[in-house]
């Protein structure tokens, strides 16, 4: 053999032994502490993030599991697959409740519940008026805290989302510092939603939790005399992170922090901005079961026919006008008022509209009043119906979503897979997602405007109609919704960097 090629084989042989002598790094121990989770319970995008999210860190070599409260209206189809693992009692205040653990794997993910029916044992997930959400959560948070040693995991990185988990972080650093085990746990935030904070009466929670009046101060727990769970994550995590780029520079300031803007700026040096995904398997026109025809970016005659489809279920007039999409929350967030005040001009410009939403009976109630004011123009369903949503995004030429503030938003994202283009408004992930048109290089995801009001809507809405008179461009255009791609791997690989991160400190 020639002397090179016997250094080479020499070489190749000391980096396989070297392999072999490297001890291998045990994967990273992450828990996800949240209020809800996909398939098992969902009010809102929340709990697609925790049903995706973890999977794809799984994926990428993460050993990572998921807690949620169990609901009553966590079913059969699932409590028949779990096993009860452990039983004890946390102590609040002067009480002692009850929680039980039980787990089942979903899609290679751990999911343990916790179970206490005199808090979760109810017809709602959250949200009711005059109730005991805060003594519902601060059980939670607390209990999952207890939980650990029971089911014998200790993560490296506490991963805690919204409100509803974000006392498990202050708790964590505030009474459980004495154990190695708790101590060394590195702990993430997730805000999905700054406006929604988890405020409560300060003296029954200090009660509840033993918390002490150290800790009623403006540089911990203190807010304007009551608690705020969510101030109490921002202080003390280690890290805090934004679903999207964009919403982590807007909560820095007074008009998006919601009164904690001063806060966040302080923190700022730890704030992340990672953009949310989707689960494409979910979302895919050439599979998807519930819309009427399935079609691809290689072959899309069925998007003619899930549109006309989608008339004659919505009673909509049979003509050539676009169809313009609406799934959403009725809420003063989503934009809705910039509709009411353009009925009449968007009904000017012979667009049609589909609208799939519940909330604030004010919605309501303007979208009835349209319905029957122009009628075969606009038509509204008042529930909540994945299978009608994405009927919606796939039969729908463009998707309206004039948001006043979108920490990121999924509907964009999923409208994009159905070949259906986004309008708008330049905030939050929406700006972080969308491209706007080039008509001069053919360019873009969809159609946006950046000022909050009625007229830039309309602005942009003429441009997506403008475009879409023109069948080439238009084409073109629904080509590279479809071919943009926002899926978790890149996200995941993004948190992965700051677990690293954290627990090098």
């Amino acid at each position: 053999m020639p002397e090179k090629k016997k250094t080479k084989a020499k070489a190749e042989e000391r980096i396989t032994e070297e392999i072999k002598e490297t001890p291998k790094q045990p994967p990273y121990k992450v828990l996800f502490l949240a209020s809800e989770c996909v398939p098992f319970v969902k009010t809102g995008g929340l709990a697609d993030v925790i049903g995706a999210l973890p999977k794809e860190l799984k994926r990428q070599g993460v050993d990572v599991r998921v807690m949620i409260p169990l609901y009553s209206a966590i079913g059969p189809k699932y409590r028949e697959q779990m096993t009860r693992i452990c039983e004890f009692y946390v102590k609040l205040g002067w009480r002692s409740q009850y929680c039980g653990i039980l787990t089942m794997e979903y899609q290679g993910v751990p999911v343990y519940f916790i179970d206490n029916e005199y808090y979760f044992g109810r017809g709602y997930i959250y949200g009711q008026c005059n109730s005991d959400e805060g003594e519902r959560f601060a059980f939670f948070s607390k209990a999952a805290l207890e939980a650990m040693p029971h089911i014998g995991f200790f993560p490296d990185v506490l991963h805690a989302h919204d409100w509803q988990a974000a006392m498990s972080i202050a708790l964590l650093r505030m009474q459980y510092g004495r154990s190695q085990d708790y101590r060394r746990i590195r702990t993430v935030y997730t805000i999905h939603n700054l406006k929604y904070q988890g405020v409560f009466n300060w003296p029954f929670m200090d009660e509840l939790l033993s918390i002490g009046p150290e800790h009623f101060t403006g540089e911990s727990l203190e807010y304007y005399g009551d608690i705020n769970f969510t101030k109490g994550a921002l202080v003390y995590s280690d890290a805090i992170t934004t679903v999207s780029p964009t919403y982590a520079r807007e909560i820095q300031g007074p008009e998006y922090g919601e009164t904690l803007d001063g806060v966040l700026r302080w923190r700022s040096r730890d704030i992340y901005g990672i953009m949310n995904g989707i689960d494409e398997s979910l979302f895919d026109p050439a599979t998807d079961k519930a819309i009427y025809a399935n079609y691809s970016i290689d072959d899309m005659s069925g998007k003619e026919k899930c549109k006309e489809s989608l008339r004659t279920e919505f009673w909509l007039d049979k003509d050539d006008s676009p169809i313009v999409g609406i799934v959403t929350r009725f809420t003063d967030q989503k934009g809705l008022d910039l509709i009411e005040y353009a009925m009449a001009a968007l009904m000017e410009k012979g667009v049609q509209l589909a609208v799939l939403g519940s909330g604030d009976a004010r919605y309501e109630h303007l979208f009835s009043w349209a319905s029957w004011r122009y009628g075969g123009r606009i038509a509204a369903r008042y529930s909540y119906d994945t299978a009608l949503a994405n009927r919606i995004y796939a039969g729908s030429d463009m998707f309206l979503m004039p948001s006043r503030f979108e920490p990121c938003g999924l509907s964009q994202l999923i409208a994009l897979r159905y070949g259906t283009l986004p309008i708008v408004r330049e905030t939050g992930g929406l700006k972080d997602s969308i491209t706007p048109y080039n008509k001069f290089t053919g360019e873009g995801l969809g159609f946006t405007f950046r000022q909050y009001n009625h007229i830039d809507m309309l602005g942009a809405v003429d441009r997506a109609i403008e475009a879409y008179r023109q069948p080439d461009i238009w084409k073109g255009l629904m080509r590279n919704a479809m071919s943009a791609h926002f899926t978790w791997e890149k996200s995941a690989g993004k948190y992965i960097e700051l677990y690293e991160r954290l627990s090098e400190r």
